[in-house]
């Protein structure tokens, strides 16, 4: 077995089907929420990530086939006057799970940062997927805290 990780170029048509495949794969995952993509998001991803030079994807091929999937985007760390980046998707399919394909996807993507000279990479993960806050520990990371008197970081939203 051989586990090869390419960024996406999102203007292959190959890479871009890939990379929908999996991430209709993790949308209908109960970590993703257990809902199969919108056919907007399906039809306009792609086409409106290629738009935004912070974005960048990453593919895992094992023996050829799509295996996993990381989509990520750089942001800014004012403290450190750096730039970051934020893990946003990460999915192994089901049949490749077990296999290294999540280390080598964050092994790629803290290759690309470290490239950009970023400070760090982040990430959210729900609280019930110990599975996955398992695999984040043991790939390095921790919660964020600046005091620990005040607690580890929540990441909130507002829909719009």
């Amino acid at each position: 077995m051989s586990v090869e990780v390419i960024k996406v170029e999102y203007n292959n048509p190959r890479h871009a089907k890939h990379m929908m495949e999996l991430l209709d794969c993790y949308a209908t995952d109960p970590m993703g929420g257990g809902v199969a993509l919108s056919d907007f998001t399906a039809q306009n991803l792609v086409p409106a990530l290629s738009q935004r030079p912070e974005a960048f994807s990453l593919i895992a091929y094992v023996d050829g086939q799509p295996a996993g999937l990381m989509n990520c985007f750089e942001g800014f760390s004012t403290f450190a006057c750096q730039p970051l980046v934020n893990v946003h998707d990460v999915v192994v399919a089901q049949e490749y799970r077990r296999m290294g394909v999540s280390r080598a996807l964050f092994d790629r993507a803290e290759q690309e940062a470290v490239d950009r000279d970023c400070c760090k990479l982040t990430l959210e993960v729900l609280e019930g997927n110990a599975i996955a806050q398992t695999a984040y520990e043991n790939y390095g990371f921790k919660h964020y805290q600046l005091d620990p008197q005040l607690g580890a970081a929540m990441f909130w939203e507002k829909k719009l």
